[in-house]
């Protein structure tokens, strides 16, 4: 495996983690954001793969809206089909492609805990 100059350590992976759920828990209703904003707002945008780990394999992220969050071009979680339900519930539709509507439904917020 490379070695990547912007490695974490455990420190580091406890406060992302920590920030991708606070960032998660923000998404407004009916509204997405995607893995690679996340990982930008919590202060590591290169890693947004481990945005979408963090929500997969942290206890208690299922009570999160998980469901929010799609990859760059709107495309939903692969084998999750209950997600684009859970968008359609809240009022979010698709295109044709299957994917969300990014310029309609993007959430983008300015960086959370700045002054």
């Amino acid at each position: 495996m490379r070695d990547y100059p912007d490695r974490m350590t455990p420190e580091q992976a406890r406060a992302f983690g920590e920030d991708v759920l606070n960032i998660v828990s923000q998404i407004p209703r009916g509204r997405v954001t995607t893995y690679g904003h996340i990982a930008l707002l919590a202060g590591w945008p290169s890693h947004a793969r481990m945005v979408g780990r963090t929500l997969r394999y942290t206890p208690g992220a299922a009570e999160l809206p998980c469901h929010r969050v799609v990859n760059k071009v709107g495309r939903t979680a692969p084998g999750w089909k209950r997600q684009r339900t859970l968008l359609e519930d809240e009022g979010v539709l698709f295109k044709a492609n299957g994917h969300v509507d990014m310029e309609r439904y993007l959430w983008e917020p300015e960086f959370i805990g700045e002054n």
